[in-house]
């Protein structure tokens, strides 16, 4: 079985770093995948990037200037929409024509366009798309913020000026997606059940096949090593305790830094030893703007891309805390778990799934920094955290293996040429 892994990145991003590991199960597991993406960052035969770049790049652009127009000049939520207007026509590809399965990933930004799925789809191929968040449930919105309107139909989307209108941008996308559902078949995949549940709401997936798979993660990569030699090669202390924050970008406020800096605040305040004893590690772009405003020391270690480097930071940590708005299954929690890091976070999403409460880590009530600074100091203070981390590798080995993982989306794949057959 040929698979065409379709992603707009390579490599950057959460949807990147799935899709890429999928890719990799699936190798392993004796099937034929390729990732075709919009940006290749790497020099690996199994990863072909899309042709004409600069019209990429101008496909970019005029999606982007079509949003701002419809925000009235202002980009405050100017990337938290995709419309989806113009993309690439990957049918013609031969990494297309030679696959049996289409798997889309996160294929916005300029990477495929509406008309380029129901070309996909036209095409006969049957079609698997992962999402890695709403956007394929909805019209145009990549989280919900509690809008309930993609149960019926979106529209007067709370992202446009003035709360939209019932012919707004948002209104005119549905209907082009509803056209396309209406007339194909497609087998979603979410990512974690939350996520799956919210699928299922959508007026526009009623009909379509949906379930959910969790992303994969090799164990082999990301393991427990060393800590204090993961420490010295980071420079950080070796003698304290290191609280770790990461996020791509650490001031998104979906990342919930606003909570995680109260929650130190907190903690220093009730536990005056951290000051002495606890430092944070905080891993991302603009990390060093965030420093100023914690109660205790803290590393900022920056953007970082090389993995080796990242197995480092997970396993100089003693907790990771991140306590997210709003989120399916992050790689962060995954990838610090498999390291054997006890985990922090809120109540909300498919962060729950990840994290059993008070077993491998600690669940807080949701939007609650007291509950989360209470989080971290019982992972900290824990008499039995060697027990604690043991249980973190064990959930991440059960539930995310690349075997488990890839066994799953190969009876998705069945499935989906079954039901292309029988309709034919």
């Amino acid at each position: 079985m040929r698979v065409l892994i379709v992603n707009t990145s390579e490599r950057t991003g959460g949807a990147a770093v799935a899709a890429s590991r999928l890719m990799n199960a699936l190798n392993n597991h004796g099937l034929k995948a390729k990732m075709l993406v919009r940006d290749k960052q790497s020099d690996h035969l199994t990863v072909a990037a899309l042709p004409t770049q600069k019209r990429m790049q101008l496909r970019f652009l005029w999606e982007r200037f079509v949003i701002w127009l419809h925000l009235k000049f202002d980009r405050t939520h100017l990337f938290e929409v995709d419309i989806a207007n113009c993309g690439a026509d990957i049918t013609q590809l031969r990494e297309f024509q030679e696959a049996d399965i289409i798997h889309l990933h996160w294929v916005n930004q300029g990477m495929l366009s509406l008309k380029g799925i129901r070309k996909i789809l036209d095409s006969g191929k049957p079609v698997v798309w992962t999402m890695h968040d709403i956007w394929p449930a909805t019209a145009i919105c990549h989280y919900t913020r509690g809008c309930n309107h993609f149960q019926t139909a979106c529209n007067q989307c709370q992202l446009l000026p003035n709360g939209g209108s019932t012919t707004d941008l948002s209104a005119s996308v549905w209907n082009q997606k509803q056209k396309i559902l209406n007339e194909h078949h497609i087998s979603f995949v979410a990512c974690s059940k939350w996520l799956e549940g919210e699928a299922k709401k959508s007026a526009l997936l009623q009909g379509q096949h949906i379930c959910n798979i969790p992303n994969p993660i090799d164990t082999h990569i990301y393991h427990p090593q060393n800590k204090q030699q993961a420490r010295q090669s980071l420079g950080v202390p070796t003698d304290k305790r290191i609280i770790l924050f990461v996020s791509q970008r650490v001031t998104d406020g979906r990342k919930g830094m606003a909570y995680f800096t109260a929650a130190i605040n907190k903690l220093a305040e009730q536990h005056p030893e951290t000051r002495e004893n606890t430092v944070i590690a905080i891993l991302g772009g603009h990390s060093e703007d965030v420093v100023p405003h914690l109660a205790l020391s803290a590393y900022p270690l920056g953007y970082v891309n090389d993995e080796k480097r990242i197995i480092d930071v997970y396993n100089a940590a003693d907790v990771f805390v991140l306590p997210s708005l709003e989120d399916n299954l992050p790689n962060t929690i995954m990838e610090a778990m498999a390291c054997g890091v006890p985990c922090v976070g809120f109540r909300v999403g498919g962060i729950p799934e990840m994290i059993d409460h008070q077993q491998n880590g600690y669940v807080a009530r949701f939007c609650d920094a007291d509950d989360l600074a209470v989080g971290i100091n019982w992972v900290l203070s824990n008499t039995d955290y060697a027990q604690l981390s043991q249980q973190a590798v064990h959930h991440v080995s059960m539930n995310y293996s690349q075997h488990s993982v890839a066994s799953r989306y190969i009876e998705v794949y069945n499935q989906a040429m079954a039901y292309k057959h029988y309709k034919i």
